[in-house]
């Protein structure tokens, strides 16, 4: 079918290849523009390196320095990925704008950042596609044009413009300069090349083909919790990511310094989204998985499905809390040291007081540990100025408050004191508490006593700590859940505290040596010998300038927050959120107290024992009613035969499925038996000779390929993996959607799946 020209001169007799060349000459105008504005940074950022001023060594210019070198470093990191496809659209549009066409339309081209004449009272050149003025590129369609007269696609390779796709959107408004047999009505064509186009190890940007329903979630400016739920292939991942880099657009200054974290279920999941958001013009977003999101601690192996199921659950809390407890002891009888001579008794009831008052100050374990010794100590200095201070007469006490104040600090300091201390309260770490109660059936018996004995028994995990820490992925939520109960030191505040600390030091030092300057001799003032005499001054000063004028910290705000359990992210991103158990929603809660997410899942696809039933059972405890659900409708990875079969498995378990419409046909899937199948069907993912990634699914990798898509996808013996778990049939449900091009199931086929 003919493209349409948007050339404002008639009938040319080359459209296509002029409007090419037309688009390339402004492509190199945008890529010449661009190219010095990285020149300039680079400029300035070696100007800033060097910009030591050792005569104005101050703080606040070290900030300064700071500040800008980070945002000349996030500008450089933008400008630079810019440059991977840095326009991709074009529109004209009915409306006042920058561009005026002679037709008296407004000309817009769409990129992966703004460019902007600033010469020219800053006319737009390149509108950001978060812009709110690029809308209509997503927007219009023939029956909502949105004034949009031509939508324009373009495609690049490097700098040079390869293709461009017209479509006219309103024939009224594009009359005047497009022929009628130039005519082309084909609003999904970009879509379909994407949607054909064959799979990586990574993810596609759509950037170039968001849909409608698709840029009202990505612009969804109302704060709070989002769920984006939709069936496999609706792009629920895509839009996730295109919101977030939306709302860095518009929030930066408050998301820049508090960071965004992307949760997904495994770290093949993250390498296959990892370069969508620097492709977005987007950097500094944190990605992680569960079983990395406690700092300190990789944790790698798997539980049991029961095991896994018992510490998911909720319960593990008092559970926790009862193992923490444990540590808190009071003594059965009296215990008897001895302090410079005197033999002081320590009874239960001293203890038992000192518990309490900690345990009232609900502070965490760690923390609660001064109230302990305050109360336990006072105890013993009490009873020790009793022994001491008695007036043999039977009068008032001989020893003042100052006098039991210091028995206090003596005591304090006694090893025999600092050991009872250690022994009722001891100073502990999440990772010890777990370990102790995991590796250990009489913790396990104390801390679970109202459990079953299969509850208990799955617990238990010698092999866990055998000469080392092995962590299970489950682990990870209940060591987060303990370094709440038990209390960690805030990595921030001991930075800052490091920070005031220095800033004294050197104000102590900069106090002696001006003492030191005001009492050199006398004879140091004769002229002849002033250019040879070095004094301490300036031997220690010389020091001192140069570690004031070290960086305080050149990590990003993804690396300190990756960094620091106890940071507050100001937006967080859940894939596969459906998987997550309710020890990780407190996890992942913790660390947005703002409560500003976007959760992404399907609970039709849910494999973990304790996953997520219904998004309402899941986030009213953390949040009541105060979230909302946009519902993905539309089909663009698996074609219709595939997802009709797809769709009959998911109605053996949830009769209020719904069938998803896909927008592209495909080839009738393809049942072979085990003893007809051609070549080896060993399970994992590989490149065939025509470049389309394939995969073969069976019971052993289909937890792994979760959020992934490929061209082809072959599934071995579907019924292992529905006898996997109770759960299986939402696992092979999984495994029939990863497809975009053809499904083969080899292996016996379920009749009620027919």
């Amino acid at each position: 079918m003919p493209s349409v020209t948007t050339s404002s001169t008639p009938n040319p007799s080359h459209p296509k290849p002029q409007a090419i060349a037309a688009e390339q000459t402004y492509v190199d105008m945008l890529f010449d523009r661009l190219d010095k504005e990285v020149a300039d940074a680079n400029q300035r950022l070696n100007e800033v390196q060097a910009d030591v001023d050792p005569a104005n060594p101050d703080s606040d210019a070290l900030v300064r320095r700071e500040t800008e070198y980070h945002l000349l470093q996030d500008k450089l990191d933008r400008l630079n990925l810019a440059q991977l496809g840095l326009v991709f659209g074009r529109v004209d549009v009915n409306a006042p704008g920058d561009n005026p066409t002679a037709e008296g339309l407004d000309r817009r081209y769409i990129g992966r950042m703004g460019l902007d004449a600033r010469e020219e009272n800053y006319r737009t050149l390149l509108l950001d596609w978060r812009a709110p003025m690029a809308r209509p590129f997503y927007l219009a369609t023939t029956a909502q044009p949105e004034d949009v007269a031509v939508r324009r696609h373009i495609r690049t390779k490097g700098r040079t413009v390869t293709d461009i796709t017209d479509e006219v959107l309103s024939r009224e408004l594009a009359a005047s300069y497009v022929e009628e047999d130039d005519v082309s009505i084909t609003s999904e064509s970009a879509l379909h090349q994407a949607m054909d186009r064959a799979r990586t190890s990574h993810m596609n940007s759509i950037v170039e083909t968001i849909q409608r329903e698709q840029d009202e979630i990505i612009r969804d400016e109302r704060r709070g919790v989002m769920v984006v739920d939709g069936g496999p292939g609706t792009g629920k991942t895509a839009v996730a990511l295109h919101r977030i880099a939306y709302l860095l657009y518009n929030h930066r200054e408050r998301l820049s310094s508090t960071g965004v974290l992307i949760l997904g279920p495994n770290s093949t999941f993250l390498d296959y989204i990892s370069r969508v958001l620097p492709e977005l013009g987007e950097t500094g977003v944190v990605l992680s998985t569960i079983s990395q999101l406690f700092p300190g601690v990789t944790a790698t192996a798997q539980d049991s499905l029961l095991t896994r199921e018992i510490k998911g659950s909720a319960a593990m809390v008092d559970i926790l809390r009862a193992a923490l407890q444990a540590y808190q002891v009071v003594p059965d009888e009296d215990v008897t040291i001895k302090v410079e001579q005197l033999y002081l008794t320590v009874t239960p009831a001293m203890v038992k007081a000192a518990r309490t008052r900690a345990r009232r100050s609900r502070k965490p374990h760690n923390d609660a540990r001064g109230a302990f010794i305050e109360h336990f100590v006072q105890s013993l200095a009490e009873q020790m100025a009793d022994k001491i201070g008695a007036d043999p007469l039977g009068g008032k006490n001989l020893l003042s408050r100052a006098d039991v104040d210091q028995l206090f600090d003596d005591l304090s300091d006694t090893p025999a004191v600092q050991e009872l201390i250690d022994a009722f309260w001891p100073t502990l770490s999440p990772q010890q508490v777990l370990a102790e109660l995991l590796g250990s059936e009489e913790a396990i018996e104390h801390a679970a006593y109202d459990y079953d004995d299969e509850t208990r028994s799955a617990l238990y995990r010698p092999w866990q700590f055998d000469g080392e820490e092995v962590w299970s992925i489950s682990d990870v939520a209940l060591l987060d859940e303990l370094a709440v109960l038990v209390g960690m030191p805030d990595v921030e505040a001991q930075q800052e505290a490091e920070r005031a600390a220095w800033k004294e030091q050197v104000a102590d030092a900069e106090d002696a040596l001006d003492i030191l300057s005001s009492s050199m001799s006398t004879d140091n003032d004769d002229d002849m010998f002033e250019a040879e005499i070095l004094s301490a001054h300036d031997v220690i000063d010389a020091e001192t300038l140069a570690r004031r004028q070290q960086t305080v910290d050149h990590r990003s705000t993804a690396e300190r927050a990756a960094a620091d359990y106890t940071w507050a992210y100001g937006h967080v991103v859940i894939d596969e959120a459906q998987e997550l158990t309710p020890m990780e929603w407190r996890m992942v809660f913790r660390r947005t107290p703002s409560r500003w997410m976007t959760v992404v899942g399907d609970t039709g696809q849910t494999s973990s024992p304790a996953g997520v039933d219904a998004w309402e059972d899941t986030l009213s405890e953390f949040v009541g009613e105060r979230f909302r659900v946009h519902q993905l409708t539309v089909n663009y990875r698996t074609p219709q035969p595939i997802a009709d079969l797809a769709y009959k498995v998911r109605r053996s378990v949830d009769e209020n499925a719904q069938p998803t419409e896909s927008i592209r046909d495909g080839e009738p899937v393809r049942f072979v038996s085990a003893d007809d199948a051609e070549g080896p069907l060993d399970a994992g993912i590989f490149t065939d000779e025509g470049g389309r990634l394939n995969a073969i699914i069976d019971v052993s990798n289909v937890e792994e390929v979760k959020g992934l898509e490929f061209d082809h996808v072959t599934v071995v013996n579907p019924e292992e993996i529905i006898n996997r778990s109770p759960l299986g049939v939402n696992d092979l449900y999984v495994a029939l959607t990863r497809a975009t091009q053809t499904l083969t199931i080899v292996g016996h086929w379920p009749e009620e799946f027919h």
